[in-house]
């Protein structure tokens, strides 16, 4: 005897749904990579199609399906970069899903970078939360995709302000211990003022077309030099020197960073079409207040580059 399909059958209410899916679908993704050893992800997904008025439910087990196909896929390297591999999931949810005319993947997952501290060079990990999402559209067999990658990384920032409150009363200070005003102002210049510190949390996204690429590495990179200084899991005597005299030597607000964070990527990805988006986001966790900083832009990569033009004027 032949089940019924409940899903294809009329619903009471026939209204269009936006998004109708499955969340936190947890999965170990395996990148493939020649030459070298595969990128391990944990990863939880999320993936909807959109359901016409006509059908009653969407049949969620396709979903399963088409992740677990291209998990494969990347285990066997055809699918060679994170955000293509949530491409190829929007792409194989329209061919499963024949009624859909959207579909949409995201996936957040935690990825372990392997890294040495900057004086004793003692090997340590890193855990980075990697973004990516991608949307695709029905258009006559050749489906509109687009599709994002970005990252979330941890740093150090010093505030300036506090810091330049601390420089004058240390000027003042050695004034009135009769010090010369050259050898205060070598001291100064050699010797960063203390100041409060943050622990930063900067995230950092870029949306494009399906044909283009962007190098995660390299997100990751503009994360962590955006901010006052790097900070590692592990630090011997000298690594420490090393991290707090950077970050005093390099003090940055919150608006500092997010600023910093769009000229690198100006500077990186400059060649990339002008409709694609960059997302910025930096949180500063206060160590003398008890909220949080923050600070926040959105804009195409060419609105970014007029205003940079402009401000060089």
């Amino acid at each position: 005897m032949e089940l019924p399909d409940v899903q294809s059958s009329l619903p009471e209410v026939r209204i269009n749904l936006t998004r109708v899916g499955v969340k936190n679908v947890q999965k170990l993704v395996e990148v493939a990579r020649p030459g070298k050893r595969p990128v391990v992800f944990i990863s939880v997904f999320d993936v909807f199609v959109d359901l016409p008025g006509s059908l009653k439910g969407a049949n969620l087990s396709r979903n399963f399906e088409v992740i677990d196909d291209v998990l494969q896929q990347a285990i066997d390297g055809d699918v060679k970069e994170i955000e293509e591999l949530c491409s190829a999931v929007a792409r194989k949810l329209l061919d499963r899903h024949e009624y859909a005319e959207r579909t949409e993947v995201r996936m957040r997952s935690k990825f372990m970078v392997r890294r040495e501290t900057p004086v004793s060079e003692t090997s340590c990990h890193e855990v980075v939360n990697v973004h990516a999402r991608a949307v695709a559209q029905r258009n006559d067999g050749n489906p509109i995709i687009r599709k994002s990658i970005g990252a979330e990384v941890t740093g150090m920032t010093a505030c300036p302000c506090a810091q330049n409150i601390m420089k004058d009363h240390a000027l003042h200070v050695l004034e009135n211990l009769g010090v010369e005003e050259e050898k205060i102002e070598a001291f100064l210049n050699e010797v960063p003022m203390a100041t409060h510190n943050q622990r930063g949390r900067g995230f950092l996204c870029i949306e494009i077309d399906d044909d283009q690429h962007i190098s995660l590495e390299k997100i990751i990179k503009i994360l962590k030099d955006s901010m006052s200084a790097r900070i590692y899991e592990l630090l011997k005597r000298g690594d420490e020197s090393y991290v707090v005299m950077e970050a005093h030597k390099n003090p940055r607000f919150v608006e500092d960073c997010v600023r910093e964070m769009a000229r690198k990527v100006i500077a990186q990805f400059h060649d990339l079409p002008g409709d694609s988006v960059v997302t910025i986001k930096q949180t500063n966790e206060e160590s003398i207040h008890q909220h949080n900083a923050y600070a926040e832009r959105k804009a195409t990569i060419a609105e970014l580059i007029s205003e940079m033009d402009k401000g060089t004027l």
